[in-house]
């Protein structure tokens, strides 16, 4: 039995490149990449820089050790403690994440204020100046002006012939 010598492409396949094509899935996709950039950003932000000087004027805390021990051995740092297999509460983490949220959530607010504000002067911005189509009975109009004008010349025109 011989095989068919085209395969079709089957109906949801079609319709996933239909979708996948959208522009919105596509801006969406771009927006997810640059998302997850700004985030290493803001990660760095905080634990570079903000954190640092918020240890400092509170005494020389370092946020990223700050834990509660549940069970098991406490040792020196979080990491070496979780390693060690003990449960615990990672509290500076869990302020350093509060953090970076706050950044990211005031730089989306002034994202979106600012778009916003754009929108609106862009809402506001009169139209290029088009004159409105004439109706019908405008067009109609003009035609018998331009009739009687053509009549008044073709009248003129014969009394200078005279």
């Amino acid at each position: 039995m011989a095989l068919p010598s085209t395969l079709q492409e089957p109906a949801w396949l079609r319709e996933f490149k239909t979708f996948i094509m959208r522009g919105n899935v596509v801006d969406l996709a771009v927006g997810i990449i640059i998302g997850a950039a700004f985030t290493a950003i803001v990660a760095s932000l905080v634990d570079d820089l903000i954190n640092p000087i918020i240890g400092l004027l509170v005494g020389g805390v370092d946020f990223s050790n700050i834990f509660i021990v549940l069970s098991g051995e406490r040792r020196a740092s979080l990491e070496a403690t979780r390693e060690g297999g003990a449960a615990v509460l990672a509290l500076g983490s869990f302020i350093n994440a509060v953090i970076k949220f706050l950044i990211v959530a005031l730089a989306v607010f002034w994202l979106v204020k600012v778009l916003n504000r754009f929108m609106r002067k862009q809402a506001e911005k009169p139209a290029e100046a088009t004159p409105p189509a004439p109706t019908p009975s405008e067009v109609l109009l003009a035609e018998i002006r331009d009739e009687l004008r053509a009549q008044g010349a073709a009248i003129r025109g014969a009394g200078a012939a005279r």
